[in-house]
């Protein structure tokens, strides 16, 4: 057995030997022009396209098989020179080679450059290109090649418009393409650099013959990077530019892919972890998406959506969620600085509101808006021409019911703001809480926004506000001041000292406010708190801009029917939103103290000095007569 063996591979190695000395005999006598004229007779028979070579050709038999065509083209195309290879390299098979037979094995292509120019039509330069291989490889047609292996590396594909503006630019290209050679499928794996990041990528079409001539073929791709995973499996019809099949897409950071794609989501939270899968059907430049499964940020919905891609993004959507959370959106525009005490003066990004249009429905049984919590909610997004639209078609938030629209137009670098909102049978200590993070007012009640302005920042709105608030409250109280206390003990002793009354609760019955704001400066035309023990009014203005109060009012205790008027105090508000003054009215109070009140009339204090003078100089020996009584003062010298 082991002398069989030994024979057997000394048999082998001499087989081997005569092999190799046949190749380097053959690597003199091959007919290089024949060789060439083989390699490019073979490409036509399997892709029906001619190769034009303008460089050099290099053969190379022994020790590998192999064909180098340098500054390959495509013969015939004269429209955008669609295709360039630095270097085509045809690897040959050994055994026919031995025979003096020139089979390619596999093809490499060294630097490939894929020009793709696209026509107002839809067409590109390589639909002409799609239509001969379609015809090379139709049923019917085989072809006897059967290398089914080409190599694509460092290429480059440059996607230009019909004004020859370039697009996209795909480079880096390492592919390996399974040509339908034997079986009727095509297949391309590896890797390509866009947009400066490495993806990988895998391309299949069950009948790639079929594919070419429009009709209808399977297909599935994968893109994997570190910023997008995409995956698609359906099936194609390019006849009438459909397709349809399962989408699934997943990513870190959305606004990473929307950057990637030249889309820039508006300021800089939210648009973070995405995931999406649908049934998609793409006809033309439109995809529709059902049975879409979405979730972005933690919120997961689920309903129908709508792209297009002809003129400019548009996104049409209706969903359905348990949980919204709209912080990190609506967060991003921050009406005050940093400090809270002044309106941010940063430029609105408002080249948003024209990258793209948006038409969206969404329905959710909680919406969390930062400290903010509403129960049932129907909410509308329009987003077109540069008008941005909110429509809250009603919201179940604190305690009752919230409706009402915010709009902003686009005018040059100028925001038009206009808002309209009914708060109705609200719990306004939650509200006053929840919105501002005070708790001043209780009870329930319904307030009214009518609001616009215009401004390239929130300094700039504030400054240009117009519109009406309104407010109607019943049975609540005024939080954190007693003002029935303050007033009885000021009745008592207008001189005593208010003493410490920034405690305990003002109940009222009710609250009629109204405001009308002109040119940033609200004006409180009708402001009456009617309760159980104490009435008070307001008058006066508050700067928006400024965010200060120039406020004055009349705090009074309520009497019986038919009984003279309670006492009443003028009071004062002035200063700082965040932390006015509030004072009562000196010369009142001084007006109200038997021991000051005569002071503060001038003449009464003149004509009792006089008197005293008289009584005490009358009569006294050697003393001139008491000159005549002044005479009297007229009256406007009296209130000096």
């Amino acid at each position: 057995m082991t002398v069989v063996i030994k024979r057997l591979s000394l048999t082998i190695a001499a087989v081997l030997a005569l092999a190799i000395g046949w190749l380097a005999v053959t690597s003199w006598l091959v007919n290089r022009d024949a060789l060439r004229a083989s390699i490019e007779a073979q490409v036509r028979a399997a892709t029906g396209l001619d190769l034009m070579v303008n460089g050099s050709a290099e053969v190379s038999i022994f020790p590998t098989s192999h064909v180098t065509l340098h500054d390959v083209g495509l013969r015939g195309v004269t429209a955008d020179d669609p295709l360039r290879v630095e270097k085509l390299i045809a690897n040959l098979q050994l055994l026919p080679l031995l025979l003096q037979k020139f089979e390619i094995a596999d093809v490499a292509l060294v630097k490939p450059r894929v020009s793709v120019v696209r026509d107002a039509q839809g067409r590109t330069n390589w639909s002409p290109i799609a239509e001969t291989l379609a015809k090379a490889m139709k049923p019917g047609s085989e072809s006897p090649v059967q290398f089914s292996e080409i190599r694509v590396t460092d290429g480059e594909v440059i996607y230009r418009d019909e004004s020859g503006r370039t697009i996209e630019t795909i480079e880096d290209i390492d592919l390996s393409l399974a040509w339908p050679s034997i079986s009727r499928s095509f297949a391309a794996t590896g890797q390509f650099s866009w947009q400066g990041e490495r993806i990988d990528g895998s391309l299949s079409v069950a009948d790639f013959g079929a594919a070419l001539a429009g009709e209808r073929s399977g297909l599935k791709t994968r893109i994997s990077s570190p910023n997008l995973k995409f995956a698609f499996d359906g099936a194609t019809t390019a006849k009438n530019r459909s397709t349809e099949g399962t989408l699934t897409v997943d990513s870190p950071s959305l606004r990473n892919v929307l950057r990637l794609v030249g889309q820039n989501p508006p300021g800089n939270t939210g648009f973070g972890r995405f995931a999406l899968k649908a049934r998609a059907t793409m006809v033309g430049p439109n995809v529709a998406l059902g049975n879409v499964n979405i979730e972005l940020d933690g919120n997961v919905g689920e309903g129908v959506m709508a792209l297009g891609f002809a003129d400019r993004p548009v996104v049409q959507a209706t969903l359905a969620t348990d949980n919204l959370d709209l912080t990190p959106y609506l967060m991003t525009m921050r009406l005050l600085a940093s400090g809270a005490r002044d309106w941010n003066r940063q430029l609105f990004d408002l080249e948003t509101l024209i990258a793209r249009d948006i038409d969206m429905r969404l329905s959710a049984g909680k919406v969390t808006v930062g400290s903010s919590k509403f129960g049932r909610t129907a909410l509308g997004v329009s987003l077109k021409s540069g008008k941005l639209a909110l429509s809250l078609g009603e919201a179940q938030a604190f305690g009752g019911t919230v409706r009402g629209s915010l709009g902003v137009a686009k005018s040059d670098a100028i925001a038009d703001v206009k808002a309209e909102y009914q708060f109705i049978d609200i719990d306004l200590d939650a509200a006053g809480s929840e919105l501002f993070g005070v708790r001043r007012l209780s009870g329930r009640g319904n307030v009214n926004v009518s609001l616009e302005a215009s401004g390239s920042s929130a300094f700039g709105l504030a400054q240009t506000l117009d519109g009406t608030v309104t407010l109607v409250a019943q049975n609540g109280a005024l939080q954190g001041f007693n003002v029935e206390q303050l007033l009885r003990r000021l009745e008592r002793r207008p001189l005593g000292g208010a003493g410490e009354f920034r405690t305990g609760r003002t109940p009222f019955t009710e609250l009629n406010a109204t405001l009308r704001i002109n040119d940033g400066v609200a004006t409180a035309e009708d402001f009456r708190m009617e309760g159980p023990a104490t009435r008070l009014s307001l008058t006066g203005t508050s700067s928006l801009p400024a965010r200060e109060y120039d406020l004055k009012g009349i705090a009074s205790l309520v009497t019986a029917a038919n009984a003279p008027p309670g006492f009443e105090l003028p009071f004062v508000i002035q200063g700082p939103w965040d932390d006015p003054l509030i004072f009562p009215d000196t010369e009142s109070l001084l007006r109200r103290s038997p021991a000051t009140a005569p002071l503060l009339d001038s003449r009464k204090a003149r004509d009792a000095v006089r008197n005293a003078i008289e009584r005490l100089t009358k009569g006294a020996p050697g003393t001139a007569p008491a000159a005549p009584p002044a005479a009297a003062t007229p009256p406007a010298e009296a209130k000096n």
